[in-house]
């Protein structure tokens, strides 16, 4: 067995490399009047031989199992996928065969679907590919698409949206690189409770009314017949469990894939979306919250506020001291919006030039032709109309500033919150993850710059990107993950984050640039003119 996975791009050192799914070539001895086993009996001996068993034979194809054995004079190559309690001989070639092998794990998030495509045989990740969620038209919000799922008939429609996606996505996939569907053996799905709960046809309705109560939290292990889903029929299907309604198998996938649970250091992972949702923890303890910090940072809530995607501004600069601005738009485009990096390092740039103030007010008393009067306050110009893409100035107002620091102040206020619930600081933390495509752009120096991420050593911290499909995508290359992820769901405790006195209080100084207690962020140097 190969000691190491060729990609390393994505998948981690420590992960070892015993794939969910094997191919095995096993051979038995002709039968004799001295060796009159069954077939099928001679079949299992081979592969017990080979180090595998117990095995399960499907019952629908025992006949044609033992006919392929004989028709390849008692030696098979073997397709055997790990399930829970042993192996599955999932397919019976005659001879030696070198069928492909593949994988694919799915990141079911609430706008998008993340897919992975891994061959088995390798451990090599041969492709990814991102496709919109199909049930936003029926829903931005989940909340809005439980209650439109409310009855059988379009609780039936949103699950099979999704399977009807995963089956177009799955041949594209597999016929892009010359392979077939039935080469898929393994699938892993890891997604929030409701969109889980959507996959597989679950009544979400009772996961929005207190007390709150998913219809389960585990899931068996499934086959591709099962689900109707394009890929080998007896191929697995593995969807990762929930802790509940609150915590879905997408956080359990990015902790895999961040390795937090397995080490003794302390560590912090943080997934920004719609709310930024933190794990804390080590091998010993972990423990999670939400919180509402994630659409300004996500760029949907300002007013030229964009997702990560091309024509967005994602990295600004500003020289202190001729005020000159530069900016950097992905694709090369022309600017259309800023996405939630963008906007982070714009308001540290300001702050550190003096152009903004510790209140986060627009400094008007500097003369300079980018800070303009508009009916709705003070804003200021990133880029002129002659650059953007739409021929209008493209302007960050006073008021989007303001809603940047309240999303910021609630980041570093759970943060904090968190880390005193276990009796440690944030000094504490030796790993921070950050996860999501804002972890992909975001720039730790401007973030601890403006008192959105604590004020720890640069190297702390390490973007991971899509943490869930990654830790998806660890689970087809290391099956012993497997256990570790029902380990992890066992051992998460959830914490609520009660609208309280102290934690009121932690949020007003957050509200501050980098906060109103400077000695908390000792590498941010604050220019004289920001200090109003």
């Amino acid at each position: 067995m190969a000691e190491t996975i060729p990609d390393r791009e994505i998948f981690p050192e420590w992960l070892s490399f015993d794939p969910l799914v094997v191919r095995r070539v096993v051979t038995a001895p002709a039968p004799s009047l001295e060796d009159n086993t069954a077939d099928l009996d001679r079949l299992r001996r081979a592969l017990r031989q080979s180090g595998y068993a117990p095995v399960r034979l499907p019952p629908g194809e025992l006949g044609a199992y033992a006919n392929r054995f004989r028709q390849g004079h008692f030696t098979a190559t073997a397709v055997l996928s790990h399930a829970e309690d042993g192996w599955e001989l999932t397919e019976l070639f005659p001879g030696t065969s070198e069928q492909p092998l593949l994988g694919v794990a799915a990141d079911l998030g609430t706008t998008q679907i993340a897919f992975y495509l891994v061959d088995l045989q390798t451990g090599a990740l041969l492709d990814r590919l991102s496709v919109p969620n199909p049930q936003i038209p029926y829903g931005e919000d989940i909340l809005t698409r439980i209650v439109f799922a409310s009855k059988p008939d379009t609780l039936i429609l949103m699950r099979n949206l999704l399977r009807a996606t995963f089956n177009e996505t799955l041949s594209f996939l597999v016929e892009k690189h010359g392979y077939r569907l039935t080469h898929i053996y393994a699938l892993t799905v890891a997604g929030n409770t409701t969109m889980t709960h959507f996959f597989l046809g679950l009544d979400p309705s009772r996961l929005c009314k207190e007390p709150y109560i998913p219809v389960a939290n585990t899931f068996p292990v499934l086959h591709g017949a099962d689900l109707r889903l394009g890929m080998h029929p007896r191929g697995l299907v593995v969807v990762f469990p929930n802790v509940g309604s609150y915590f879905g198998g997408d956080l359990i996938a990015g902790i895999l894939a961040t390795g937090m649970h397995r080490t003794d250091d302390v560590c912090l992972l943080v997934d920004v979306g719609t709310n930024a949702e933190v794990v804390l923890g080590n091998k010993d303890w972990l423990v999670a919250c939400a919180g509402a910090a994630g659409p300004a940072l996500e760029g949907g809530v300002v007013e030229r506020g964009m997702m990560a995607q091309p024509g967005a501004i994602d990295r600004v600069r500003i020289d202190p001291n001729t005020l000159e601005l530069t900016y950097h738009v992905l694709h090369d485009e022309k600017p259309k919006g800023l996405c939630g990096s963008g906007l982070i390092d714009l308001v540290a740039e300001m702050f550190m030039a003096g152009l903004l103030t510790i209140q986060g007010k627009i400094n008007t008393k500097i003369p300079t032709p980018r800070i303009v009067r508009t009916e709705h306050g003070p804003a200021y110009v990133v880029a002129w109309a002659g650059e953007t893409a739409d021929g209008q100035d493209l302007m960050v107002s006073e008021i989007d500033i303001g809603i940047l620091l309240k999303s910021k102040a609630a980041m570093y206020t759970i943060l904090n919150i968190i880390t005193k619930k276990v009796g440690l600081t944030v000094q504490d933390i030796r790993h921070f993850f950050v996860a999501g495509t804002f972890g992909s752009h975001i720039d730790p120096v401007m973030a601890i710059r403006i008192g959105m991420l604590p004020d720890l050593p640069l190297e702390t911290y390490k973007g991971l990107g899509n943490t869930a499909g990654r830790g998806a995508a660890m689970v087809l290359l290391d099956r012993s993950l497997l256990a570790d992820m029902e380990a992890v769901r066992q051992r998460i405790t959830y914490v609520e984050l009660n609208v309280n006195l102290e934690l009121m209080n932690e949020f007003r100084g957050a509200t501050f640039l980098p906060h109103t207690d400077p000695k908390l962020f000792p590498s941010v140097t604050i220019h004289p003119r920001a200090m109003g």
